[in-house]
């Protein structure tokens, strides 16, 4: 669950201090979830919770269209946020918990888009999917769109010899192939010119070459040109660097967040209702965990850092488990804030608990919190 924290609450059992209960609330930013007599409950975020209050449950007159819960209101519950993203996780779980059935509808969230390699075909190849499965398939994303998932697919698949047909193959000799393999940019499996052994050999480049963000080809070209040049081949030094740059005009397609899905994580630093603290929001695996309120000024005197602090903190936190629905859903909450226009807070990537940027994540701890 990625609420920890109580909800502040009233509930409406003295109808003479109705009024005044709920327009003493400060008109701040929250999620709230307002408790009816029957039915579904209405659970809605604001930047001005007082004022929208004051539409939902103030008095109306006769003539009024606007949407009036006051005489059906029992119980008001709200989270004060003080940024977009812990409004969107929020908003997430709580609608999930109340409206299991159509929790996505109502938050208009998709998966985002991956790169899907289907390694279960004796010739992998690879498609653009939103759905996860449990198996083998290797999954590259997210994507901001599915038209750069799509534009990565196209132009990384040029640096390798996997075939791009969607046919379930039965190859064989007599098989009229394609103008890939013609090229010489496909292997031609289904013309039975490799062997199953030798096409799976060509796959895991492709999966090495996205598990190490493209260095392990372009070292090895790299390392070739370095070769050639030292043994005066310039032509072969030419032919390798125009292969470097190939690789490095791919790379550029790929979208900030674009890594293995398996093992998508990294830390959002965002303000906190709690002005001497920021919020951390880590994603371990694909997976939010629930923020950690990290105080950001040191007590005069202690010897415990901020550095200190964040590896005891990391140290501690759960193992990530979920779902595969769930992941979906937390990737596609990771993609929306992160590509978003109105992004708030910093976000900083890594593969593994080791590999925490812990002098980086004190740097924007620093930032967010004097903002």
């Amino acid at each position: 669950m990625l609420i920890e924290r109580e909800p502040l609450s009233i509930v409406f059992d003295d109808p003479a201090e109705f009024d005044a209960r709920w327009s003493a609330i400060d008109d701040q930013a929250a999620v709230f979830l307002v408790s009816l007599r029957e039915g579904a409950p209405y659970l809605a975020r604001t930047e001005r919770l007082r004022r929208r209050l004051a539409r939902l449950l103030g008095p109306r007159t006769r003539a009024s269209r606007l949407l009036s819960l006051r005489e059906v209101a029992i119980r008001l519950d709200w989270w004060p946020t003080a940024s977009w993203l812990e409004s969107t996780l929020i908003l997430y779980a709580l609608t999930r918990k109340h409206f299991p059935d159509q929790y996505r509808s109502l938050l208009k969230l998709r998966p985002p888009a991956l790169l899907k390699l289907i390694r279960s075909n004796p010739f992998p190849r690879t498609h653009i999917s939103r759905h996860l499965s449990r198996g083998v398939s290797f999954y590259y994303g997210p994507f901001r769109t599915h038209a750069a998932a799509e534009e990565f697919q196209n132009q990384f698949l040029d640096l390798f010899q996997i075939r791009r047909c969607l046919e379930d193959l039965v190859p064989s000799p007599d098989h009229p192939g394609c103008i890939y393999g013609e090229m010489g940019m496909c292997l031609r499996p289904c013309q039975e010119v490799v062997s199953t052994g030798e096409y799976a050999s060509e796959v895991e480049r492709v999966v090495e070459f996205l598990s190490t963000g493209g260095r392990s080809l372009a070292d090895t070209i790299a390392a070739a040109r370095e070769r050639a040049s030292e043994e005066l081949d310039f032509e072969e030094a030419a032919r390798q660097h125009k292969r470097f740059e190939k690789i490095q005009q791919v790379l550029k397609l790929r979208d900030e967040l674009a890594r293995p899905a398996a093992n998508v994580s990294g830390a959002a630093v965002t303000r906190s209702i709690d002005p001497a603290s920021v919020e951390l929001w880590f994603m371990l695996d694909g997976y939010w965990q629930p923020p950690r309120r990290f105080e950001v000024r040191v007590e005069s005197g202690s010897s415990v850092s901020l550095d200190s602090r964040l590896r005891e903190l990391v140290a501690a936190l759960p193992a990530p488990a979920g779902t595969l629905t769930e992941k979906e859903d937390h990737l596609g909450l990771l993609a929306r804030w992160y590509y978003a226009s109105w992004r708030q807070g910093e976000w900083l990537c890594f593969d593994t608990r080791e590999d925490v940027p812990y002098r980086r994540l004190v740097r924007a701890i620093s930032r967010v919190g004097t903002r």
